[in-house]
């Protein structure tokens, strides 16, 4: 079992709590697509996940390649996530 799971955030979080609902339907899919691609050590590449008013920020430890950011924009712009493609990355 891996504990070291990244931090997930969202603004107004506390008045509208389900954006972190959200975002852990979205980290379970990002997960899932990485594990049907066979992409090794990928949790542990990003450290955090946020919800800032509608756009999904990747906060990253290693350098993303460009599958591993395809990942979040496919889950952000499904019915799970926010349906958008508002999606930046942090290094």
């Amino acid at each position: 079992m891996f504990l070291d799971h990244p931090t997930i955030t969202a603004t107004n979080s506390f008045t509208e709590p389900d954006r972190i609902e959200r975002l852990t339907r979205v980290y379970g899919y990002v997960v899932a697509l990485a594990d049907l691609a066979g992409v090794e050590g990928f949790i542990e590449k990003f450290t955090q996940i946020h919800d800032h008013k509608g756009t999904l920020i990747v906060f990253w430890n290693d350098l993303p390649n460009d599958i591993e950011k395809q990942f979040f924009a496919q889950a952000w712009a499904s019915k799970i996530g926010d349906g958008s493609s508002n999606v930046e990355h942090e290094i």
